[in-house]
């Protein structure tokens, strides 16, 4: 089941990377209203990739939705694991740095061994330092906002 339900009719959810921090995620770090409220919180980890249908915003085949962040990435069937660094995230009007976002693939099995599969997630994250978004409030080095999206071509 989709949360479509809470968005009017013909609207579609699009956000850029940019749009998902400063529009949702500083909103939601500094426990602010988020209009539109589509995006749910869930406790990631202990879900499989394909028990998450019916739990998050679902557009198409990206699924979005607020997770703490935690150090632990596994779940009753694998774990996910990080493709590459952190990729910086700027503002479009000023080009200062808003966010960065970092990428991760499910492996099904135990770490560090598994097989590969085609579940990708993007976590986002406010800055750490030297915004007020990143320090206006503790909760906001401990929320990380997840895109995830199936990769099933």
């Amino acid at each position: 089941m989709s949360n479509n339900a809470k968005l009017p009719p013909g609207f579609r959810f699009y956000p850029t990377d940019e749009e998902l921090i400063v529009h949702f995620l500083q909103r939601k770090a500094a426990l602010l209203p988020c209009h539109p409220d589509v995006i749910p919180d869930l406790d990631l980890y202990p879900y499989d990739p394909w028990d998450l249908d019916g739990k998050a915003m679902v557009e198409g085949n990206k699924w979005y939705f607020y997770s703490r962040r935690t150090q632990t990435r596994i779940t009753g069937n694998g774990f996910w694991m990080p493709l590459g660094g952190d990729e910086c995230i700027y503002s479009s009007s000023s080009g200062q740095k808003v966010g960065s976002k970092r990428c991760y693939v499910f492996y099904v099995g135990e770490p560090p061994e598994g097989a590969k599969t085609n579940w990708f997630l993007q976590e986002y994250r406010l800055p750490d330092s030297g915004t007020s978004a990143g320090s206006s409030s503790s909760r906001s080095s401990k929320k990380r906002h997840s895109k995830m999206v199936t990769t099933n071509n």
